[in-house]
């Protein structure tokens, strides 16, 4: 890595964008290109000393919410944000998680197995980080169309804050992005160094909707509920699902989604190809 690769990025950044493309006057001619460090630092909240520092790199260290605060003043796309933050460790020469133990991301063969007693049910394995390790066939064939399972492994937070599909796919938006909040809320609370780098790096790569939803009072997050899903297939779903727990040294639970309306049943039939009538509506 060069000398000040991190204050050389953000410079780079702060040039490449122009005052129209952040509802900024143009002025009077400029000298060099982009924003000036003083439009930058007022609109990220931030003095244009601590600025200078960070891009003449005198100050390597700056925290994942000013970084943020740059990126939403910026306007950056995702990939950017991603390369701030890698670069953001690279200064810092470690993450936060140490030698404390990964979440799980492998399942008991009893699990295994439970999961494929629940074919043709849409449910899906989640460890503390929210990724999901082990999912049912019908659950790829509900989230895989939307994006939700490109990453490896697939995290429904991170798709959900950074990946635009999602707000097509979940109509309540605000509400599925509260609850994927509220779980690491709970999680943060067991001061698990994983969830906190977590909640670093989306603070950095989704900006504002995630930092303000992070910095509001804890809740629990609900076991059980109802939400609205769009498929790209067999278009608007209303899903009821129920969360199982498991065994606490596991470090996973079950989320199991179900049809909350008989329209919604038919339409998770034809998704799953199977016979009218195979999965029955909530209550029926």
């Amino acid at each position: 890595m060069s000398e000040n690769e991190l204050g050389a990025y953000l410079r780079s950044l702060r040039e490449s964008v122009t005052p129209a493309d952040v509802g900024l006057p143009a002025g009077p001619r400029r000298r060099t290109p982009g924003l000036r460090r003083a439009e930058l630092a007022m609109l990220a909240g931030i003095s244009v000393e601590y600025l200078a520092r960070l891009e003449q790199g005198r100050d390597r260290h700056p925290s994942a919410q000013v970084l943020a605060s740059i990126c939403d003043a910026l306007q950056l796309p995702l990939e950017s944000r991603a390369q701030l933050r890698h670069l953001l460790k690279a200064e810092e020469g470690h993450y936060l998680c140490g030698a404390a133990p990964m979440p799980a991301r492998e399942v008991r063969p009893t699990v295994r197995a439970l999961l494929d007693r629940l074919e043709p049910t849409p449910a899906v394995v989640r460890n503390l980080l929210g990724e999901a390790v082990a999912y049912t066939e019908a659950y790829a064939r509900l989230m895989g169309p939307v994006g939700a399972l490109d990453e490896d492994p697939p995290s429904l937070i991170r798709y959900v804050f950074t990946d635009p599909r999602a707000r097509a796919a979940y109509p309540d938006w605000n509400h599925a992005a509260d609850e994927q909040v509220a779980a690491l809320h709970y999680d943060l609370s067991r001061r698990d160094p994983y969830v906190a780098e977590l909640v670093e790096e989306l603070t950095i790569t989704a900006g504002t909707p995630f930092t303000d939803r992070i910095k509001a009072p804890s809740r629990l997050p609900s076991p059980t509920g109802v939400t609205r899903f769009v498929h790209p297939e067999v278009g608007d779903l209303r899903l009821a699902y129920e969360t199982l727990s498991l065994p606490e040294a596991d470090g996973q639970h079950v989320l199991i989604h179900l049809p909350a309306d008989a329209a919604t049943g038919r339409a998770l039939d034809r998704l799953q190809g199977l016979r009218p009538g195979g999965l029955r509506a909530v209550g029926d």
